[in-house]
């Protein structure tokens, strides 16, 4: 099985691969004239705006959930295995694909609100939907949800759960057997309680655990704060080969920088469009710019914590191909969130594997959460109309079973599923936004002429010749009655 998924990996992320998602990410940034630099204030403004209701959630709790995945694993032990095989350059191709990602978190986000439908009083969207609404292709719409499923299902939950697994193992002595239970039991009082228990205890864990990280690594960088300057130079000479010690795996730094980056923040994966498409919001675009801005949260934000943490305290190992080291400053200890727990145990001795592994319980946690929503997102889609009450309990059972098996299992397998599971659903996503672009770049041309009126911006899908969004042409019919009614009573 191992041999099957590397030879799967090698396909899905080999270099022309990874050059190709570099050159979409630029288009996107380019077509949407950098939209994530000119509405930077806009998108901080929107966070905090909009309401929830009895179908939706509001933009907050969409954001939160869209981070709850986006925030996991990959920003602790993710970063550290950059490193480990990138060098710290990997560091700044984190950073690169966290900058034009965020114009194709817009893209994907926009276009989930736009063709999102309402379905037993819940607002359900996201990649599949789109699929089939905006392009017309049912099987290809199909094939995203199946790989959806199946991934989220089965490929990448284990990857978070071992990570949990593995530094509560460190910190505690704890075998991962009871963390295995321990995390399913907590896992299925919430995805048993539907979509609005997971966005509520978004809502309150989310920001706890990621302002709580980044306040610490802001401290550990304080108090080495001289050796920031040379860290940063470190970074960028390592990114473009200038550096001598690590000017020779230049190709293994964009390679691992692109692909932890997106596994960290999967921009362009479709995840943070489900979450995106639940949200209550008069335009579109509203929440499009919302999630342009999670990526920043979590790379530039959650990730840079973690590598500053690591670079400045020293606190790593960097492997050669040929498997000799370039760097090798903790023996014994495999990449991962040993790392992260070695770099703040120098800061903060006999606190570091504590923290590491509380802050890992709740990041991966807050992921398999949104990993479990997504794939009963794709289940109701492939399911449509039948009846689903009993499939979706064998879905929530097939899960849990394996998050538990992660929990126990070898961390390069789990690291080798998760990165297929990554590389599927990513790959079928952006070729449907490609070609689907057109309408989330007619819809942030509309917010923006909207704003410039001083007007709150309301969708109408007429106006900009958009066909099938059906919930927004339903919704803009009964305000036109509504409006018609009064006035013939006035």
């Amino acid at each position: 099985m191992e041999k099957i998924i590397t030879f799967l990996n090698g396909i899905l992320w080999s270099d022309p691969v990874i050059y190709l998602l570099l050159g979409i990410g630029f288009f996107f940034t380019i077509s949407t004239r950098f939209l994530q630099v000119r509405h930077f204030k806009e998108m901080l403004y929107l966070i905090f705006q909009g309401k929830s209701s009895t179908a939706g959630i509001s933009s907050f709790e969409a954001l939160s959930m869209a981070l709850s995945g986006r925030v996991g694993t990959g920003n602790i032990a993710g970063v550290a295995t950059a490193i480990a095989f990138g060098g710290p350059g990997a560091v700044f191709w984190m950073w690169l694909i966290a900058f034009i990602g965020s114009a194709s978190a817009y893209i994907e986000s926009t276009l989930a609100q736009i063709y999102k439908i309402k379905q037993d009083d819940q607002y359900r969207g996201g990649p599949a939907y789109y699929i089939e609404k905006g392009l017309g292709w049912k099987r290809f719409a199909a094939l995203y949800a199946a790989a959806a499923v199946f991934a989220m299902t089965l490929l990448m939950p284990g990857v978070q759960s071992n990570s949990i697994a593995q530094s509560v193992e460190m910190a505690f002595h704890i075998s991962p057997v009871p963390t295995g239970f321990m995390i399913v039991a907590l896992l299925a009082a919430i995805i048993f309680g539907g979509t609005q228990r997971i966005a509520k205890t978004a809502v309150v864990v989310v920001p706890f655990m990621a302002l709580g990280y980044i306040l610490l690594a802001v401290f550990i960088i304080c108090i080495n704060i001289s050796e920031l300057p040379s860290i940063l130079a470190l970074i960028f000479r390592s990114a473009f080969a200038v550096d001598s010690a690590f000017g020779g795996i230049i190709g293994m730094a964009i390679s691992w920088g692109v692909k932890r980056g997106m596994y960290s923040n999967e921009a362009g994966q479709g995840t943070g469009a489900h979450a995106a498409a639940a949200a209550e919001v008069t335009h579109p675009a509203k929440q499009g710019l919302v999630q342009a801005f999670s990526v920043y949260i979590d790379t530039l934000f959650v990730c840079s914590a973690t590598a500053f943490m690591i670079l400045i305290t020293g606190m790593y190992n960097t492997e050669r191909p040929d498997g000799s080291f370039i760097v090798h400053k903790l023996s014994g200890v495999e990449a991962g969130p040993g790392f992260t727990q070695a770099a703040i145990e120098s800061a903060f001795p006999g606190f570091g594997a504590a923290f590491v592994a509380a802050a890992l319980f709740f990041f991966a946690f807050t992921t398999l959460m949104a990993y479990y929503y997504i794939a009963e997102t794709n289940t109701i889609y492939l399911l449509k109309n039948r009846r689903r009450s009993n499939i979706l309990v064998a879905l929530k059972v097939v899960f849990l079973a394996a998050v538990f098996y992660g929990t126990v299992n070898e961390a390069a397998l789990a690291w080798a599923l998760g990165d297929a599971g990554l590389g599927i659903t990513i790959w079928i996503n952006m070729i449907a936004i490609v070609f689907l672009a057109k309408p989330a770049l007619a819809a942030l041309k509309d917010y923006e002429q909207q704003k410039r009126k001083g007007l709150d911006p309301v969708f109408n899908p007429r106006d900009l010749q958009i066909k099938n969004a059906d919930y927004w042409e339903s919704k803009n019919l009964i305000t036109e009655d509504e409006d018609f009614r009064n006035k013939k009573v006035d």
